[in-house]
C-alpha cells in the first residue's frame, strides 16, 4: 500500500508530502485534523491516529463505508436521507452526511494505524439513517445490525448488504429543524421536538449536528437528553412550509453530579431462565404504548452500557438530565417481562418527572416474570417471511386462552385474535395468519398473551418478550 505520511504542522491540517516509508515523518501532537479530514492529506487520504505514539497521525489510504438508502416497501433511492455511523453502543462516530440523488452516502471513518499507515484495529459500526417523510432507523422494531472494518476491500471501501439501510413511509410531513449541541462531547444525544404528537426526534452526530425531520406546525419544545449532559431546552414556534436553520442548544452543566439520580429495584418472581435484568429510561414524549418501547438516550441505562442484564434487585441510574421519563425493565432479550397481571402493585408502566439535580425514587418495585418462549418467526431477530407466517410459541399450560395481535413498524394494529382457545398435549403452540395481505417490505411484530379467565375476571398471566417476533414480508 502506498502511504502518503505528513511532515510538519500546519494550521489547515496535515501538511501534504510524499515519502519513502522506510522513513516515517508524524505529525506532532495537537495536530488540528480530525479523524477522517483529508484537507491536509490529498485526494483518497485520511489523517489517522498512530497507535505508538498517543496525539500525533500521520497521512493514510482513507477508509469509508459506502452504501445506499432506499425505501422499504418500493426499493426505490431516498435522496437527501440523514446518515452516520455509529460504535457498538450507538454514539455517533462520523459527522452525519446526505445521500445523493440515488441514494448513495459515503463515510469516512477513521482507524488507528501504525507507522507505516497499516490498519492496527478492529471497529465495529452501526448506522443511524433518517428522512423526512419516513420513520427514523432504528426504530421500534428495526434494530441496527453491526459491521466491522474487517470488511473493507483493497481500496479501503466497506459495503455490504448491512449498508444499505431502507427506511419505512412514516405517512407524516412537516417543516425541517436543523441545529447543534454544544459541548465537550456532544455526540449521541437524542434530540427531541416536543408538541404535537408523536414527537420527531434525532441522534447528535460527532460534530455536535442534528437534523428533526417531520415537525408539526406549532409549540415545539426542542430537548436534548443524554447521560452527564444537562441541556437548555429551546421553545419554537412552527409555521407550516417554513423550515428553521441554526437551532443551538446550550449547555447548562456537563457534571453528572449536578443531575439527577433515579433509583429503585425490580421484584423477579417465576423466573426460570432468566434472573436477571436491565432498567432503562425512555422519554415519555417518545414512548409508543402500542409497543411498549422508545428510545433510550445514551447511558440511562442500569447496568451502564455495554454491560449485560445484572440487575436483579436495587438499581441506580446517575446523570439523569431533567425530563418526563417511562421506566422499563425486562426490556431486553433476557426472558423476562414486565408482570402483566394488572391486579399486583408494580405491574404497571410507571413514569415519573425528574428535575434537575434531585433524587428520585420508584414508588413501587417493578415487577418481572418469566415471559412466553417465541418459537418464530423472529425468535432471535428480524426474520424475512414469504407470504402468510404461521406463529408459534411454547404452550403456557395453565391458560385458558390466548390473545395474538400483529402490529406493523408504525405501531399500526394489523391483526389480532382474543379468542384462541387452550391446547394440550402438544409443546408448542401454532396459529396460522389470518389477517389482511402483508405489505412486501414492511417490518411487523406479533406478541402473544397467556390470559386465565379466573371465573369470569381475566387475567393476563404471560406474554411473550418485547424484542422478539419480528418479521419482514418478502
Amino acid at each position: 500500500m502506498t502511504t502518503w505520511l505528513a511532515g510538519a504542522l500546519a494550521s489547515a491540517g496535515c501538511s501534504e508530502k510524499l515519502l519513502d516509508a522506510s522513513e516515517p515523518v508524524v505529525v506532532v501532537a495537537g495536530d488540528p485534523c480530525g479523524p477522517g479530514d483529508e484537507a491536509g492529506c490529498g485526494e483518497g487520504l485520511a489523517c489517522e491516529p498512530l497507535v505508538t505514539d498517543a496525539g500525533t497521525h500521520l497521512c493514510a489510504e482513507a477508509v469509508e463505508i459506502h452504501g445506499s438508502v432506499i425505501d422499504a416497501l418500493d426499493g426505490s433511492p431516498i435522496v437527501g436521507a440523514r446518515v452516520a455511523a455509529t460504535d457498538e453502543l450507538g454514539t455517533p462516530v462520523t459527522t452525519a452526511v446526505r445521500s445523493d440523488a440515488e441514494g448513495r452516502f459515503v463515510l469516512p471513518v477513521s482507524l488507528a494505524r501504525d507507522e507505516d499507515g497499516t490498519v492496527v484495529e478492529t471497529r465495529q459500526w452501526m448506522l443511524l439513517a433518517s428522512a423526512a417523510g419516513y420513520l427514523a432507523f432504528p426504530g421500534p422494531l428495526r434494530p441496527a445490525l453491526p459491521f466491522d472494518s474487517d470488511g473493507r476491500d483493497d481500496e479501503g471501501i466497506v459495503e455490504s448488504s448491512v449498508t444499505t439501510v431502507s427506511l419505512v413511509p412514516s405517512l407524516r410531513s412537516g417543516v425541517t429543524i436543523t441545529g447543534r449541541v454544544e459541548g465537550q462531547d456532544p455526540a449521541g444525544t437524542l434530540v427531541i421536538a416536543e408538541g404535537p404528537m408523536p414527537a420527531p426526534l434525532s441522534v447528535v452526530d460527532a460534530e455536535g449536528g442534528f437534523v428533526l425531520f417531520d415537525v408539526p406546525p406549532g409549540a415545539v419544545t426542542i430537548r436534548g437528553l443524554r447521560q452527564g449532559l444537562e441541556l437548555e431546552p429551546r421553545s419554537l414556534a412552527v409555521a407550516a412550509g417554513e423550515d428553521i436553520e441554526d437551532v443551538v442548544l446550550l449547555v447548562l452543566s456537563e457534571d453528572p453530579a449536578t443531575m439527577a439520580t433515579v433509583s429503585g429495584s425490580v421484584v423477579i418472581a417465576d423466573a426460570q431462565g432468566g434472573g436477571q435484568t436491565s432498567v432503562v429510561l425512555v422519554p415519555t414524549v417518545t414512548y409508543v404504548e402500542a409497543l411498549e418501547r422508545g428510545p433510550v438516550p445514551a447511558g440511562l441505562r442500569a447496568p451502564a452500557p455495554p454491560q449485560a442484564p445484572s440487575i436483579s434487585s436495587t438499581f441506580e441510574i446517575t446523570g439523569v438530565p431533567a425530563g418526563s421519563y417511562t421506566v422499563l425493565a425486562g426490556y431486553e432479550n433476557d426472558a423476562l417481562i414486565r408482570d402483566p397481571d394488572a391486579s399486583i402493585a408494580g405491574t404497571q408502566v410507571q413514569q415519573i418527572a425528574v428535575a434537575r439535580g434531585a433524587t428520585v425514587e420508584l414508588e413501587s418495585a417493578v415487577r418481572l416474570t418469566a415471559a412466553l418462549v417465541l418459537v418464530g418467526p423472529g425468535a432471535e431477530g428480524p426474520e424475512l417471511v414469504d407470504g402468510a407466517p404461521t406463529f408459534s410459541w411454547e404452550d403456557d399450560a395453565s391458560e385458558d386462552r390466548y390473545s395474538l395481535v400483529v402490529r406493523d413498524a408504525r405501531g399500526d394494529e394489523v391483526w389480532r385474535d382474543d379468542e384462541l382457545p387452550r391446547v394440550t398435549g402438544v409443546s408448542e403452540v401454532e396459529v396460522p395468519y389470518a389477517g389482511p395481505a402483508l405489505t412486501s417490505g414492511m417490518t411487523y411484530q406479533f406478541r402473544v398473551e397467556a390470559w386465565r379467565d379466573n371465573g369470569g375476571e381475566p387475567t393476563v398471566i404471560s406474554r411473550t418478550e418485547d424484542l422478539r417476533g419480528v418479521f419482514v414480508a418478502r
